[in-house]
């Protein structure tokens, strides 16, 4: 079951008139189980309902159609936005929404979009409850807003008491909004909790003049990491995929979409023989258990740094894996 935020960019009448654009846009979300879509600018509602009514008028969706689910136009000023949720009836089930309240005492308005919170059912996976966090972030204000979202957590957690916890969206988390000494000063970030999976050095934007990781996903806890299939979590980078020129991908927008599959039940975990592999080099990944989470190091043998940030030079020890066979199964 695949989970994903995309930033459309301004989508709106334009885009959904736009029959080549639309076309596009069916495609990349006709991927998802669950797709979180970003800066929906759409003030009488008619442009996504036209959306909805052609996603699901298509013959692949016609027997797994979506269902819709938007926020209240969110903005300080006279420029709002949407978090507009879509997701497959067959494959979730919508419980709870939340529209988070901004008036902690001493730090009200924090956020310039308030998240809008949704918790599901999930009728195919192993993980049965799933809470998704929107974020998209003033890029001026990211630190700010991005450290906020651990406020955020601790009240979902008290709310709804689960700790199936998602933070998805654009963060605006690099270059000069969010720089790597800034990371420190985000408690989503230095808590070992919170695993974001989107790595540092991913390029999520079509935009050609930058490669940087503007949208990620957050795992809380090391039960929504477990649920993760390995190495799923990426962009879909639909410029290559679609095989298309610079200037149409940039007319779906300047970000991809990020991505993360979710364990289905038909994925079934069986136990290799336990063996132990002495003074075996480990290839490490680009990044610090900082970056991507304790856990995950664990599950993959280690990140190939100590834990002060620097490269480890030897594992000596590596136990037991899982191995998992999976069931053809789309979505």
């Amino acid at each position: 079951m695949k989970v994903a935020s995309f930033n459309v960019r301004r989508l709106g009448t334009s885009k959904v008139n736009d029959k080549n654009v639309l076309k596009y846009l069916i495609k990349i979300v006709s991927r998802y189980s669950v797709l979180l879509i970003l800066e929906v600018v759409d003030r009488t509602g008619k442009a996504m309902a036209m959306f909805l009514k052609e996603l699901n008028d298509t013959r692949a969706n016609k027997k797994h159609p979506y269902t819709m689910v938007k926020s209240p136009r969110l903005g300080r000023d006279t420029y709002k936005e949407q978090f507009v949720f879509l997701y497959r009836q067959d494959h979730v089930k919508l419980t709870h929404s939340y529209q988070y309240k901004d008036n902690k005492v001493g730090d009200e308005d924090a956020f310039a979009r308030e998240p809008y919170i949704l918790r599901f059912t999930c009728l195919n996976t192993v993980l049965k409850d799933l809470v998704l966090i929107p974020v998209h972030t003033k890029p001026e204000d990211s630190v700010k807003e991005l450290d906020k979202l651990y406020d955020v957590v601790k009240v979902v957690k008290k709310k709804w008491k689960t700790d199936h916890i998602m933070i998805l969206g654009d963060f605006n988390a690099d270059g000069s909004y969010v720089t790597k000494g800034d990371m420190t000063n985000i408690r989503i970030r230095s808590d070992e909790k919170f695993h974001w999976v989107i790595g540092d050095d991913v390029d999520t934007t079509a935009n050609t003049s930058n490669d940087h990781t503007y949208d990620r996903i957050v795992m809380y806890g090391d039960d929504m990491l477990n649920a993760m299939v390995p190495n799923s979590a990426k962009p879909f980078n639909f410029h290559k995929a679609f095989r298309l020129s610079k200037a149409m991908a940039l007319s779906i927008s300047d970000h991809y979409p990020v991505e993360v599959e979710l364990t289905t039940a038909e994925t079934v975990p069986q136990k290799k023989e336990e063996k132990e592999i002495e003074e075996e080099e480990v290839e490490s990944p680009s990044l610090p258990c900082s970056s991507v989470g304790r856990a995950w190091c664990l599950q993959h043998q280690g990140c190939g740094f100590d834990s002060h940030g620097g490269p480890a030079q030897k594992k000596k020890k590596m136990y037991e894996m899982y191995a998992f066979t999976t069931v053809s199964r789309s979505g």
